[in-house]
């Protein structure tokens, strides 16, 4: 009698991937380079929102009361458990749509999966995971598309519909705005530790809340009309997406560092050396503009620059209206969500985003 044959173990998510999540952009110094020499096409004036300031989706004008919001956004897995895995990703796509203060309406899938690799149980838990937030957030999943792939690949088209009047740009601060950040910072360390296996159940966990708590105080934060900008932190860190922020608005930003929340135990694992090399590419591709004050540690200024997948809206807001953005942001379940900067006028020779 033959001997069964032998089943393959299944392998980790994050092994079959160079990078996880958002950590997977291409850096910022490298993309202004791929990018400078395209050609730019004459924009019609229904495109409320194009390429020109790096803003979280494009936004076309359908008529009076309703502009139509368009994202993509996908990643090879951040996670091992696959079901994890196509939650945060779906999390992260929605994510854009709610930064341009919309509310979602429908999404496709992409998807790209090593068939030769990876058993189809895998795979549909990965679905089944993104499916599970799109409910969440009271959207189909449509269509999509799917391809045999050398690595894991999953993520969402997402479709969302906002008042032309309310559509927040992330280049439209103003000298004086103070700056709220919705959610922690350091899922890049969290991350590099559990690639390494060495992040314990509670920092999974904790790493999980986060990434899979949907923006959805994106549309009331758009309806005041003390807030003037908005966008949502991902795979260029906090200071690059604060540095999109000072560039699109032409002003400086103040970031106070003690200010800013972090997840319990990540400024411990970065000082272990748990930090991405997406951090390190960040910072050359953007270290120039920023001024650290003195004795900044490595591990702070890793954190500075740490991808996160998705991660927080951050709101530029009057100082009057800080108290209603606070609100609107406890009310949805945001209890971290804490006041780190202001924006300031420019200034010649200095250095746009100044950590104090």
């Amino acid at each position: 009698m033959n001997a069964p044959l032998a089943t393959a173990p299944v392998p980790r998510l994050t092994s079959l991937s160079h990078g996880g999540g958002c950590g997977c952009k291409i850096a910022p110094g490298v993309l202004s380079e791929i990018l400078k020499g395209t050609a730019r096409m004459p924009m019609p004036p229904e495109l409320l929102v194009g390429i020109e300031t790096a803003d979280d989706a494009a936004v076309y004008k359908l008529n009076d009361e309703q502009a139509l919001i368009a994202t993509t956004d996908f990643f090879m897995p951040i996670v091992d458990d696959p079901y994890d895995f196509g939650r945060i990703a779906a999390t992260n796509a929605i994510s854009d749509v709610y930064a341009m203060g919309g509310r979602p309406i429908m999404a496709l899938a992409l998807v790209g999966m090593p068939i030769s690799v990876l058993p189809t149980a895998v795979i549909g838990k990965i679905l089944e995971g993104g499916e599970a937030v799109c409910r969440a957030a009271g959207i189909p999943i449509a269509g999509g598309h799917t391809i045999d792939s050398v690595e894991p690949i999953y993520g969402l088209v997402a479709l969302g519909l906002v008042h032309p009047g309310r559509v927040k740009r992330n280049a439209d601060a103003r000298p004086g705005d103070k700056l709220v950040l919705g959610k922690p910072i350091g899922v890049g360390v969290m991350s590099a530790a559990l690639k390494k296996e060495q992040l314990d159940d509670a920092g999974y966990a904790r790493m999980i809340a986060v990434t899979t708590q949907l923006n959805t105080p994106g549309p009331d934060l758009a309806a005041l009309d003390g807030v003037h900008a908005l966008t949502d932190v991902t795979g260029f860190g906090l200071a690059g997406h604060v540095l999109e922020l000072a560039r699109g608005a032409k002003c400086r930003v103040a970031l106070d560092w003690q200010a800013v929340p972090l997840l319990a135990g990540v400024r411990a694992l970065a000082e272990q050396g748990f930090v991405t090399g997406a951090s390190g590419r960040n910072w050359e591709g953007y270290g120039s503009d920023v001024a650290l004050p003195a004795g900044f540690a490595a591990a702070d200024q890793a954190l500075l620059s740490d991808p996160q997948t998705s991660g927080g809206l951050l709101v530029s807001c009057t100082a009057a209206a800080l108290d209603a953005v606070l609100a609107i942001f406890r009310r949805h379940g945001f209890e971290h969500a804490a006041v780190v900067g202001e924006v300031l006028p420019a200034e010649p020779d200095s250095a746009l985003l100044i950590v104090r």
